[in-house]
């Protein structure tokens, strides 16, 4: 009779695949004729590179509305996927979102786990964000007038920027946001994972099915590095831990708008911050959307997609203003 750690791999094997699949159908989504952006007044310039290494890992697409007339403010879009899987490619929608509205999206490519732990994908994130900050006006886009943005994984590195922007830190590619000047005008982390470490706090605090704690125990596994980070390091891994933490930042944190559906096994993250926030006296946002899931807001005929792309939007327009270019 098979072993019970035995029975455990062979489940986890299996829901991983079932659930590399189905996001990998998803992402043939962007093929189809809704996912042009043309059809939606966006134009899309691909595969730019951020970093001069030839990989596809260090490339982002451009979006911005056709229509535009001066300077607009500008998103960095990272996606997410457990910090192993999707891309740029596979979140269009959110990037056109954005570009409708009125901003000049950078949706970037990172390196993923777990061929690259941590840090490679925040690395590169720090990257893409110097280079944006460098770039966007030849885009049409107002550094001045900077939104860090993403969802899941991607909300973790859109803290973790933050972070890197608001306190000096040691790590080089962290040291380049502070000196590159990097002064975010808001966040919007959706869903967030920010806290990579001790996934099994969600089934403590509340019973979760097998298949979805395998899944976050592959993140853990996948991202976190066998020896484990050093203390210092630890602030770009779990960001919520160092905000819940931290003394008052050297440079003014942004305000944050963050959204997470109540059916999410990651809503407690979500709570966290907002009080992370609050103690650092951090204007913060927080919905939370009933009986939604993970990610319900790519779910765009949804009633609460609906709304929390409208509050996001409404919220951005408060903090950066796209009349101001």
């Amino acid at each position: 009779m098979p072993s019970a750690s035995l029975f455990e791999s062979l489940r986890a094997r299996a829901g991983r695949t079932v659930t590399d699949a189905a996001w990998n159908a998803i992402a043939q989504a962007g093929r189809l004729p809704n996912a042009r952006p043309e059809r939606h007044g966006v134009e899309r310039i691909s595969d730019v590179p951020y970093l001069d290494t030839g990989r596809a890992h260090h490339t982002l697409d451009v979006y911005r509305p056709k229509a535009r007339s001066g300077a607009l403010p500008v998103v960095l879009y990272i996606h997410g996927g457990g910090f192993r899987i999707l891309s740029k490619d596979t979140h269009w929608l959110m990037a056109i979102a954005f570009a409708r509205e009125g901003y000049v999206v950078f949706n970037i490519n990172y390196r993923l786990a777990p061929a690259h732990p941590f840090p490679a994908a925040v690395e590169d994130a720090c990257a893409a964000l110097v280079w944006a900050m460098q770039n966007a006006a030849r885009f049409g886009g107002d550094p001045g007038r900077l939104v860090l943005a993403g969802e899941s994984a991607g909300a973790n590195l859109a803290t973790a920027l933050a972070v890197a922007a608001s306190w000096p830190r040691p790590e080089p590619w962290a040291r380049q946001v502070w000196e590159a000047g990097a002064r975010p005008s808001a966040v919007v982390p959706a869903c967030g994972l920010l806290q990579v470490t001790d996934v099994d706090r969600f089934a403590r605090r509340k019973r979760l099915p097998s298949f979805l704690h395998d899944r976050l125990r592959e993140v853990e596994a996948a991202y976190v590095p066998m020896a484990g980070p050093d203390e210092d390091a630890r602030a770009l891994l779990d960001p919520l831990l160092w905000l819940e933490r931290a003394d008052p930042p050297a440079r003014p944190l942004p305000p944050f708008f963050t959204g997470v559906g109540t059916a999410d096994p990651l809503l407690d993250d979500t709570r966290r911050l907002k009080a992370a926030l609050d103690r650092l006296g951090v204007p913060c946002e927080a919905r939370y959307y009933e009986g939604e899931i993970h990610a319900f807001h790519a779910l765009v005929w949804r009633p609460n997609a609906r709304a929390f792309w409208r509050e996001t939007f409404a919220f951005l327009e408060r903090h950066v203003p796209k009349g101001a270019g």
